[in-house]
């Protein structure tokens, strides 16, 4: 059977209801019992002090002590009756016989209903009884003279029906206020819950929980690092990478809801907040471990209300990065290779067409003989195949710049002990000759020389070129990320070169003279294979 769904607004009126309704229900039974008992009690007090008003007249005290005077109690207890609106007015004697009644026919008879004797005997009280009008509540008095003697006694009376009629008024009264304030209630229900479905933009709790399910999954497996604060710059949000970020730079505790500036006080979140601009690719330094954080403020209604920061362990970014530049130099390599085939096939292609035997004879020889040359040497000298490889599509990458690059190696270079070391000496080489070929560009000279020597666990690359040079406040500037005399978005190349040489922890030095060239050498710690790292 499928589940029955209700609204939130629908939820939250019908809530309301059976809150205002039992709320009231239950107030009006409690009050209900407090005005029967209190117009009862109202009905009681008046009827006491009609009798007791009746009791202390002169005029009726003087018609119970002298009979000739009786003839003048009906007319003043009549009065009486209409001033207050009660049932009857009776005065008796001692006997109990009546001296008044509001029919004139029961004068002279005997009081009826069997509760007066405790009056007579001297007792004020209130009793129910049915006498000749019907049920009522009757108030009785003692009459007494001046000396205190008592001579008769006064009975007010009030018909059952009068009270009845007084309780349901006053219970009436509570049931319309009971109904308004049901209808109170409603329209409240029906208010609150457009108020707060207006909050929720629409959106029923079932599809806002699986929103926020939603969310956490995707923030929990996402790869890079995010903590959110709030304007208090209290911890909010924190997925798994960033715990594990923190962890492995030995901060523990859980982070959610403490101070930011008390658990990452270098992260300048809260200044984010109160600045509202976004900083980009920073490096921040988590107890030695080196992340590249973004910070981005939450923005509601155009004011900050928080900020968030996303990071990565730079050694991720780095090698990714490193992969890629690998990946570009060898694609480099290969394409200047490449190119440089095509030329000389032109060439062939050519010369077979216009028969020129001879001379396409000596130009297959001599390419040959250049080639063997040139790989020969670099093979021979280079142990590693990979870098020997990279080596040789420089050449041809050089000669296709209308650049010249020469390659001398002192001793052998042989093969490092990890495939690591290999990748970063790509990164190394292929920018420096990459930026020494752009130096020599605009030059009448183009010539670059790479050096390479190994000796004593030492590995030194060298690389001048006959460029303009440099003055001293920009090789002052050239690591830096982003330093560039080239142009926009360039100036990675030489700070992806410095930052490969500190993790080889390794040594440049740079010279440059003005119209004379520049020189950079590198010096690397440099194991080779077979050897303990």
């Amino acid at each position: 059977m499928k589940k029955l769904k209700i609204s939130l607004q629908a939820a939250i009126i019908l809530f309301v209801c059976i809150v205002v309704a039992l709320s009231l229900g239950i107030t009006d039974l409690l009050i209900s019992r407090g005005i029967t008992s209190s117009v009862e009690d109202t009905q009681k007090d008046k009827a006491l002090n009609v009798a007791r008003m009746v009791a202390i007249s002169p005029q009726v005290i003087t018609a119970l002590e002298e009979p000739t005077n009786q003839g003048n109690v009906q007319p003043f207890t009549s009065e009486i009756k209409e001033l207050t609106e009660v049932n009857f007015v009776v005065v008796m004697n001692m006997e109990g016989i009546r001296l008044s009644h509001p029919d004139p026919n029961e004068i002279g008879r005997h009081f009826r209903g069997g509760d007066e004797g405790p009056v007579l005997q001297g007792k004020e009280y209130v009793s129910t009884a049915k006498g000749s009008l019907g049920p009522s509540l009757r108030a009785f008095t003692p009459i007494k003279n001046a000396q205190g003697i008592q001579v008769g006694a006064a009975a007010v009376g009030i018909s059952l029906d009068t009270v009845t009629k007084a309780v349901h008024k006053g219970q009436m009264v509570m049931v319309i206020g009971t109904l308004i304030g049901i209808l109170i209630g409603i329209i409240g229900a029906v208010g609150l819950a457009k108020y707060i479905k207006k909050i929720l933009l629409g959106l029923e709790p079932s599809v806002i929980a699986k929103l926020l399910e939603e969310r956490s999954s995707m923030l929990q497996s996402v790869r890079e690092g995010i903590i959110a604060i709030d304007q208090e710059g209290k911890i909010t949000l924190v997925n798994r990478a960033a715990s594990r970020l923190f962890k492995k730079a030995g901060i523990e505790g859980n982070p959610m809801g403490q101070s930011i500036e008390n658990y990452l006080p270098e992260t300048r979140l809260t200044r984010i907040i109160k600045s509202g601009q976004t900083e980009l690719d920073q490096e921040q330094k988590l107890n030695g471990v080196t992340i590249l954080v973004n910070r981005v403020p939450v923005v509601v209604d155009n004011q900050p209300v928080g900020a968030i920061a996303t990071f990565r362990d730079k050694t991720e970014v780095q090698l990714l990065a490193e992969q890629l530049t690998g990946v570009r130099n060898y694609a480099d390599a290969l394409r200047a290779q490449a190119h440089e085939f095509m030329n000389k096939l032109h060439v062939i292609l050519g010369l077979v067409r216009t028969e020129q035997y001879e001379t396409l004879t000596n130009y297959v020889s001599e390419t040959v003989s250049h080639r063997e040359t040139e790989v020969g040497f670099v093979t021979k000298m280079v142990l590693d195949p990979v870098l020997a490889g990279f080596l040789i599509g420089k050449l041809s990458f050089a000669r296709e710049s209308g650049a010249s690059l020469s390659i001398e190696c002192t001793n052998k270079i042989p093969k490092p002990a990890t495939s690591k070391t290999t990748n970063e000496l790509i990164t190394i080489i292929g920018n420096l000759i990459d930026n020494a070929l752009e130096a020599v560009a605009d030059r009448p000279n183009k010539k670059v020389e790479l050096m390479l020597d190994y000796a004593e666990e030492i590995l030194t690359v060298e690389v001048k070129d006959t460029g303009k040079g440099m003055e001293q406040a920009i090789q002052d500037q050239i690591l830096e990320k982003g330093f560039s005399t080239k142009g926009k978005n360039r100036g990675l190349g030489l700070y992806l070169l410095q930052q490969a040489i500190e993790r080889l922890e390794g040594d440049l030095i740079v010279s440059s003279k003005i119209g004379k060239g520049t020189n950079f050498a590198v010096y690397i710690p440099y194991k080779e294979e077979g050897e303990s790292v």
